[in-house]
Formats: structure tokens, sequence, C-alpha cells
């Protein structure tokens, strides 16, 4: 339900932004605040949950509270208002993947029959709803309203609200044991002397960023050349798809026969390629053709990162050091995004921007990235 909702509104909330009169540096602006919020609500909201050990009643509130938003949204004119609801939604939604990963990753079958559970299979299926649900917006809304499937957003993330506080049948309390986290002023100092993971960071800054631009205005660039919402749904489904692809399938393998560093350095030229293509034509064959790097400009680095900081990053700092992964990226995005607004005025020269930062990110994470031989761990699979 909750990866379903995301399908159906995250694609083409830009354009419904811009249907309402947003102008492109105001769009910008909401897209980036909304990053800054959920960078600033998630470990608030998280913690506040692991504190009264209550998460999937945390998990419910926050999905009730994002599908109120999500209802506001699909009515709301003008950039005071709008802006406002985007922000109360993203501090809604900042930790609902989090406490959720929780729940599953410490989820247990009935009877203890451990060992028969897979959290793959959660995060794949999550993954396939949100395809299903990109391609069922493209069904439900027009060029001049796309209020229908803003509404089927509120409404899957009210449903999943109402299935995450129902009475567990297996009967378990949803609580985690306590974790201790590394977070001192020492513990920082000390990740941030390992060269491979200042690497990590960098790279992910540039290649991750390097998104803020597709993720803001590429469906607002393919509807006003004069590609049909259904077709932009199936452009963004497919992107999505070939990201579960490489998760589950290609990536492990890359990681075996190329190492990290080459997978990073893979990753960072199929930025280069991608945003290279999407800045000269918005032809359908050559975006249908080029849609499926995202597996590897977004999977495969995230899958050669997790690697990398499993071999490189003491087990003490472990926490600390997911922490500042998903924040130095994501603090880097919100800025791009909100200069994304500012640059795409100016054409082809923005996506071009794009091209660059990956185009950087190539020797960043063939010079900063230890050597295969340097980075050999357990077998490719994904770890959190």
């Amino acid at each position: 339900m909750l990866y379903g909702a995301f399908g159906l509104a995250s694609p083409f909330m830009p354009r419904l932004f811009e249907s309402r009169g947003l102008t492109q540096p105001e769009i910008g602006t909401v897209l980036a605040a909304g990053l800054l919020m959920r960078l600033a609500a998630g470990p608030l909201i998280g913690r506040l949950a692991d504190r009264s050990r209550r998460l999937r009643a945390a998990l419910g509130l926050c999905l009730a509270l994002a599908a109120a938003a999500s209802a506001a949204m699909a009515g709301a004119h003008g950039f005071i208002l709008i802006f406002g609801l985007a922000l109360a939604q993203a501090g809604a939604l900042a930790p609902t993947t989090s406490i959720a990963d929780a729940l599953a990753v410490s989820a247990e079958p009935p009877g203890g029959r451990k060992g028969r559970f897979e959290y793959g299979w959660i995060r794949g299926g999550a993954s396939l709803a949100f395809v299903l649900g990109t391609l069922l917006a493209g069904q439900l809304i027009r060029a001049d309203d796309l209020a229908p499937a803003i509404w089927a957003n509120a409404i899957l993330l009210l449903a999943a609200a109402g299935l995450t506080i129902a009475p567990s049948r297996s009967g378990g309390t949803a609580e985690r044991p306590a974790v201790r986290s590394e977070s001192s002023p020492a513990a920082l100092r000390a990740l941030l002397r390992l060269s491979a993971f200042r690497g990590i960071i960098a790279v992910a800054a540039l290649v991750y960023g390097s998104h803020a631009m597709y993720d803001a205005f590429a469906v607002i660039r393919w509807n006003a050349a004069g590609l049909d919402p259904a077709v932009i749904s199936v452009l963004w489904s497919e992107a999505v798809a070939a990201e579960v692809v490489v998760f589950l399938l290609i990536g492990p393998a890359l990681i075996r026969r190329l190492g990290p560093r080459g997978a990073a350095v893979l990753a960072a030229v199929a930025g280069i390629v991608r945003w290279s293509v999407l800045a000269s034509t918005s032809s359908f064959a050559a975006l249908l053709a080029i849609q499926p790097l995202h597996g590897l400009t977004f999977a495969l680095l995230h899958l050669a990162c997790m690697r990398l900081m499993g071999n490189s990053v003491p087990p003490r700092l472990a926490a600390t050091a997911q922490t500042l992964y998903a924040f130095g990226p994501a603090a880097v995005t919100a800025l791009l995004t909100w200069a994304s607004g500012w640059l795409y005025g100016t054409g082809q020269a923005a996506f071009l921007l794009m091209t660059g930062l990956c185009a950087v990110a190539v020797p960043v994470a063939w010079l900063g990235w230890p050597a295969r031989q340097d980075a050999v761990g357990r077998d490719g699979a994904l770890e959190t």
C-alpha cells in the first residue's frame, strides 16, 4: 500500500504543482524543502517511536497524517498553501519506510519457524507496487487534471494506516531490541578519517545528486514535449523495474565480477550516458532505451556502497556510517533540487550539468575507492 501510494503520486507531483500555477523556481523550492523536512523529521520521529516501543502505532499515525495532507493537496492552489502541505506531507512520510523496514526485518513467522521469511520479498513486492501505482496513475490522470492520482494516493495511505494498526495475528509486539549507536564527535572523526568512507560519501553525493533534475523536471519536460501521461508512467515504471532487477538479480553478480570500485565507476558512466541522452532528446524511443540505466545509476551504486562500507567501516561505527551515508547525499540532492528550479529554464544545459556531476564521480570513484582485491568480502547481497 505504501509504495503503491508513492508510485501514484511522486512522479507526477511536480507536474501537479505546475498545473496549480507554481513557477519553476517555486517548484524547485517546494521539492527541496520537502527533502530537508524529511532529513530532519525522519530521525526525530524514528527515535520517538523507538523510545515509546510502539512502532506500529507510530507508523499508522504517520500514514494517516500523510493521507490527510495528500487529500488536502488534491485541491490546493497557490504557492503558500502547497508549500505548507508539502512540508506536512514530507514530515509525515519521512519515517514511514524506516519504521516499516524495522518491523519487516524483525518479523517472525507464526510458530517461530525462523529462516522461512525473506525481507527481500517485501522490498521486491514494494518496488513492484510502485511500478503498478505509476502505471495506474497514467490511466487515472489527464493532462489538465492530476487530482485523481493524488486522491488515489491518499486512499492507499489511509488503507495502509488501517492495516498497520490492525491487531497482529501472530501476536507480535512490534518491539525491537535496543541497539547502541555510535554518534559522538569522536566516532564521526574516526569515520571521516577512513578514505574509503569519504570516497563513498563523495561518489554517492555526486551520482545520487545527479538525479535531482530528473526527479524534479523530467515529467514536466516530457509533458511539454507532448508525451501522453500514460506514456510517461510507462517510462517511469521502466526505470523502477530496472532498479528491482538490479537489486535482486544483476547487481550482486556485477559486484562480484567488478568489485565495488568497478561497479561505482560503471554506475557513474551510466549516469553520463543517461543524462546526455535526456539533455538532447525527448524521443520516446530514446527515452525507452535509456530508462533501464536507472538500475545502474541508483541500485548498482547502492549495492557497491553497502559492500564497501561492510568491508571498510568498523562494526562499532556501522550505525553512524549508515546515518551519514543517508544524510550527506540527501542534503546535496536537496540543494541540487532547489538549484534545478532555477537551472531548468536554461534548457538542455541543466541536464548536461547532471552529466558533469557523473563525469566527476568517475575519477573520484577510481582514485578514492580501494581496488577490487582490497574490497573482497561476503557475497554481493544488499546489507542494511
